[in-house]
């Protein structure tokens, strides 16, 4: 499993904690105003219909949600995001690429380039790393929800590019285009996801072992804490025993 899936398995085990800090409706907002910039109607904004369904998943109030939308249509006066994304070296030689929503570019930049070198990584230029990465619907399923050759016909007929088998879940893999009819398919089917996102997948991993993974790790979640970081990808593989083992020592 890379690293894009470990992180996010990371994730869901913080997400009480998250939650408590208001973590997740910050970026949910930030998401839902500027892809609302494109159109207030979900029906026909794609991006605003992805970020109105996280946006439910997270039991975020309805009026909470209205007025985000109304401050990307300009219904509301609001700050002004802007999205860009930056790139890094991390422990090992690892690629990490962040999706960034700033009012201020010069501040942000300025502080990831300090997390980077105080966390063992270093910025790099823009190109550096992002070739890395294919941007792609990732959804994934515990093995012991469906047998796997009722997820492949399923997923493969609505349009999922592949299907892989890590250790303890199931990767479906979709261009982004064709990632909400696969949700759908598997929604329909009742099969339960525990991660259904557009996100960024490596082409290649770097294996890292318990020093590297244990930096990694760090700078993965001081990255993730950043307010101004909407989402951090990278493209390391740490085996199961290694992270289980990094986890524990955490705490």
């Amino acid at each position: 499993m890379g690293g894009h899936s470990h992180w996010a398995t990371i994730k869901r085990h913080k997400g009480a904690q998250d939650a408590k800090r208001g973590k997740i409706f910050t970026r949910i907002i930030r998401e839902v105003t500027i892809a609302a910039r494109s159109g207030g109607d979900p029906d026909g904004n794609p991006h605003l219909r992805l970020a109105i369904a996280k946006a439910k998943e997270a039991n975020m109030p309805g009026d909470t949600l209205k007025k985000a939308i109304q401050r990307g249509t300009g219904e509301l006066p609001g700050v002004i995001y802007e999205e860009f994304s930056l790139e890094g070296y991390g422990p090992g030689g690892t690629a990490v690429l962040l999706e960034i929503t700033s009012d201020n570019r010069n501040r942000t930049v300025a502080e990831i380039r300090s997390l980077f070198t105080k966390n063992h990584g270093n910025m790099a230029e823009a190109g550096a790393v992002s070739w890395q990465f294919h941007k792609k619907g990732l959804l994934t399923v515990e093995k012991s929800k469906v047998e796997e050759d009722r997820l492949l016909s399923l997923a493969l007929d609505a349009g999922a590019e592949d299907v892989k088998a890590g250790e303890k879940m199931f990767e479906i893999i979709t261009s982004t285009h064709d990632f909400e009819a696969v949700k759908k398919s598997l929604a329909d089917a009742k099969i339960e996801t525990a991660l259904a996102e557009i996100t960024y997948i490596p082409q290649n991993t770097v294996r890292l072992e318990e020093k590297s993974a244990e930096q990694m790790l760090k700078l993965m979640e001081v990255m993730d804490e950043h307010d101004d970081v909407q989402k951090v990808h990278a493209n390391f593989d740490i085996p199961d025993e290694v992270m289980e083992k990094v986890a524990l020592a955490a705490g």
